[in-house]
């Protein structure tokens, strides 16, 4: 979801910095890009070690969470050509699964802003045991969708998130925002969404 289907990193990364200066911490942009992709209590841990923050992790979770909410609730920041390609997918009558460490109040948020259907499920990082680099985020998606993950098309903005779904088994595409990605065995690196048919990203897997 964040950096692939909405630009909610800047999002994040003002709400880290926000949390931090109130602990009297550090913190950078390259901290910051340093958590993309990283289940959310990871990014609390590594907040609090790394800015000094007197908070317990799920604390900092929350507080970075609603930070956020409020944020898309003003405004969804959408990536480009990301409405567009799951507007398609929902005409073709394909199931989609959103597959997002942010939690599911984010996720839900994110979701009421897309035409009813476009998405037949959420797995969010807080309803997984293992977040994303681990398989299971993806192995989830594709048992409540009711199909094999090696028929599975999943987009990704993180090295997190691609070795997860790769890891699952899914034909993967990665599309850079805040971090580089490096090609691999298993999938194919696009710089954008921007004018992507499904007929496209199918011939690219």
């Amino acid at each position: 979801m964040d950096g692939t289907l909405v630009d909610t990193e800047p999002y994040w990364m003002a709400a880290e910095h926000a949390l931090v200066a109130e602990f009297g911490g550090t913190w950078t942009d390259a901290d910051g890009a340093s958590l993309v992709g990283n289940p959310l209590i990871t990014s609390a841990r590594i907040i609090r070690e790394r800015g000094s923050v007197a908070l317990p992790d799920e604390v900092i979770v929350d507080r970075l969470v609603e930070h956020v909410r409020r944020a898309v609730v003003l405004g969804v920041p959408w990536q480009p050509g990301a409405r567009e390609l799951l507007a398609e997918i929902a005409a073709a009558g394909l199931p989609c699964a959103l597959v997002t460490m942010s939690y599911v109040d984010l996720a839900e948020a994110v979701v009421a802003a897309l035409p009813q259907g476009s998405f037949a499920t959420l797995v969010t990082g807080d309803v997984v045991a293992n977040g994303k680099p681990h398989p299971e985020p993806y192995l989830t998606a594709a048992e409540r969708l009711g199909v094999r993950p090696e028929d599975c098309i999943a987009l990704e903005d993180s090295p997190p998130g691609l070795t997860s779904a790769t890891a699952a088994g899914c034909r993967t595409v990665g599309i850079p925002h805040m971090v580089p990605l490096e090609p691999a065995p298993g999938r194919v690196i696009i710089p954008t969404l921007a004018g992507v048919s499904l007929e496209e990203l199918s011939k690219l897997v």
